[in-house]
C-alpha cells in the first residue's frame, strides 16, 4: 500500500534582529567597525548608523505608527513610518525600503522612490528598558500614492495619519507618548521640502525673467 504524503517546507527560523550587525560611525559619519544591534544599544550606546522613514500621502499628511510592546526600545510610543538599520555597507534606501514592507506591509510599487533629505546624530536614553539610542540617522521621505498600510503585529500596534501642524504641538505637548527623535526627523524633512520649494520658486522666477527678458 502507498500512501502519497505532501511535505510542507520547514518554517523559516525567525531572525533575532538583536544580532544582527550595524554599521559603526564616528562623529563625521565615518565607519568604524559593526557591532550587534543589542550591543551598540547598551549604556553608554555605541554611535551607529541607522535609517528613519516618513511617509506622506497626497494631503501631505504623514504616517505614524505606534510601536509594537514588544520592541526592546521606546515600545508603545508613537514614531515615523518606520526606522532600522541597514546592514553595514548596504544601500541605505534600499534597506529603508525592505523595512516599510516587512513593518508596514508597504511595497516599493505602492510608494514614490524614497530620497534622503538629510541626516542628524541623536542619543536618547529609554529609562524602561535602560537602552540607549545613539544613531546616525539617515532620514528619507516617500509619498504612499496607493493603498494601505497592512501592519505586522510584532512590530506595529497601531497606524494612523497626522497633519504636520497639530502633530506638532500634539508632540510638544505629550512629549512622553512620542519617541524622542521624531521631532528631530520631522524638522529635518520639513526644513528640506522648504528649501525644495524656494528652489523650485527661484528657477521659476529665473525662467519667466528671462522670457520677458526674450519678448522685449
Amino acid at each position: 500500500m502507498v500512501t502519497d504524503v505532501t511535505l510542507s517546507a520547514p518554517a523559516p527560523a525567525a531572525v533575532d534582529r538583536e544580532q544582527l550587525l550595524v554599521e559603526l560611525v564616528d562623529r563625521a559619519g565615518r565607519p568604524l567597525g559593526t557591532s550587534p544591534v543589542r550591543e551598540a544599544h547598551i549604556a553608554p550606546g555605541r554611535l551607529h548608523r541607522a535609517f528613519s522613514v516618513l511617509l506622506y500621502d497626497p494631503a501631505g499628511r504623514v504616517l505614524l505608527q505606534q510601536r509594537a510592546a514588544v520592541k526592546k526600545r521606546f515600545a508603545l510610543r508613537w514614531s515615523n513610518a518606520c526606522c532600522g538599520h541597514p546592514a553595514p555597507g548596504q544601500d541605505i534606501a534600499a534597506a529603508a525600503t525592505t523595512r516599510l514592507a516587512e513593518e508596514l506591509g508597504i511595497t516599493a510599487g505602492q510608494i514614490t522612490p524614497l530620497v534622503e533629505v538629510g541626516v542628524f546624530r541623536y542619543r536618547a536614553d529609554d529609562a524602561t528598558s535602560r537602552y540607549v539610542e545613539y544613531e546616525w540617522d539617515h532620514v528619507l521621505v516617500g509619498t504612499l500614492t496607493h493603498g494601505v498600510p497592512a501592519p505586522d503585529g510584532s512590530e506595529v500596534r497601531e497606524v494612523r495619519w497626522a497633519s504636520p501642524g497639530p502633530l506638532a504641538a500634539e508632540i510638544a505637548a505629550q512629549s512622553a507618548d512620542f519617541t524622542p527623535w521624531l521631532a528631530g526627523v520631522l524638522n529635518l524633512a520639513s526644513k528640506a521640502m522648504e528649501a525644495a520649494k524656494a528652489g523650485e520658486a527661484g528657477e521659476a522666477g529665473k525662467a519667466a525673467g528671462e522670457a520677458q527678458s526674450r519678448d522685449a
